[in-house]
């Protein structure tokens, strides 16, 4: 009998050390791979910049890395954007869609093998519908390969100094057996982001909802998995990120009264959350770059233009020689009228003095 007890106390202590790490390690927050956090609540870091100096606003661990997941995409907008720029692509190509595209999973426009869509087409399937079947279709049509455009993205990180990033992916999906996972940080996101205001980006980032394939019966409806746009005034930009390990992540960017500012919030475990400090993070650095922003000067008052008076008609002046002979033929003139006056009057006294005397003579 004692020996039965004896094994019961000893079965009951093995399950005790089995089950406390169990439950300690069910109790481990956040999640992690290997020693390395992914998500957190409310999030792994943050950061506010000013978007046209890059003059950090706020951050909160803006350095540690984790998984961006779909946010890299804006990367691969980049990329295509600059070779658009110089002339080694374009955004009328056409892209014929490969086997290796069409069985992308994830977010996707569900594209077909030997469809044809142009670069712009896709690149809006990119950023609105974060489809993952659109970045391989846009990447080999750029490099060739995916590993050549990842190459690519390595390359263009370090031009604008992400220091802290390695892709590995054109997607952003969790890594499958034998990969790894694509790193960043707050810091760096905000710095890509930050370049890419450089381009036109915005044009593909402020879209809300757009239709694919709009020749179709029923087109695709995409629509943009950032939902700051339509709800915080401003909004244009840039993109989200999200797998289950990696958490929920978001570059974004508003502009108000000539400002901008990008926030990056990194690896949280809620989309609220994350949407919701987002949205604290812009009101804050719009807040703050409208207030120390130096007065705008009122534009310059047009030029004003003299009125030109109309011209009075010039009465031509009579040369002074002329005036002279003039005055000289017309005191002739005078002079002789008198004369001829003078000489009338006289014949005239003359004439009636004589008719007197005759008179006289005739009555005397």
């Amino acid at each position: 009998m004692k020996k039965n007890y004896r094994c019961i106390f000893f079965f009951l202590l093995i399950a005790a050390c089995i089950t406390v790490p169990a439950q300690a390690a069910g109790k481990q927050t956040p999640t992690k791979t290997g020693s390395q956090a992914l998500s957190k609540d409310p999030y792994l870091g943050a950061i506010l910049i000013d978007a046209a100096s890059g003059k950090v606003l706020f951050e909160d661990n803006p350095d540690v890395q984790a998984s961006p997941a779909s946010i890299i995409k804006l990367m691969d907008l980049l990329i295509v954007l600059e070779y658009a720029q110089n002339k080694a692509i374009s955004l009328d190509d056409t892209v014929i869609i490969t086997a290796e595209a069409a069985k992308m999973g994830g977010s996707q426009v569900y594209l077909k093998e030997n469809e044809q869509f142009t670069v712009e087409e896709l690149l809006y399937a990119l950023m609105v519908q974060s489809a993952n079947d659109a970045a391989v279709a846009i990447a080999l049509h750029v490099a060739g390969t995916k590993d050549a455009f990842v190459d690519l993205m390595n390359k263009k990180a370090r031009e604008i100094g992400m220091t802290n990033t390695i892709f590995h992916s054109v997607h952003g999906l969790p890594p499958g057996k034998g990969q790894q996972a694509d790193i960043s940080t707050p810091r760096d996101i905000a710095r890509l982001c930050q370049e890419l205001l450089k381009w036109d980006a915005l044009r593909y980032t402020s879209v809300k909802e757009r239709p694919f394939r709009v020749d179709s019966a029923e087109p695709f409806i995409m629509r943009n998995h950032n939902h700051l746009l339509g709800n915080f005034e401003g909004c244009d930009g840039f993109k989200t990120g999200y797998y289950r390990v990696a958490g929920f992540s978001i570059a974004a960017t508003a502009a108000r009264k000539n400002q901008r500012a990008i926030a990056v919030v990194l690896g949280s475990e809620n989309r609220l959350v994350r949407d919701a400090k987002a949205k604290d993070l812009l009101a804050r650095g719009l807040t703050e770059l409208i207030r120390t922003a130096p007065p705008v000067a009122p534009p310059p008052a047009p030029a004003v233009q003299d009125v030109a008076e109309p011209k009075k008609e010039e009465v031509p002046k009579a040369d002074e020689k002329d005036v002279i002979e003039i005055s000289t033929r017309m005191l002739k003139v005078v002079g002789i009228s008198i004369g001829i006056v003078f000489l009338i009057v006289v014949v005239a006294l003359l004439a009636t003095r004589k008719g007197k005397k005759k008179k006289a003579f005739l009555n005397g």
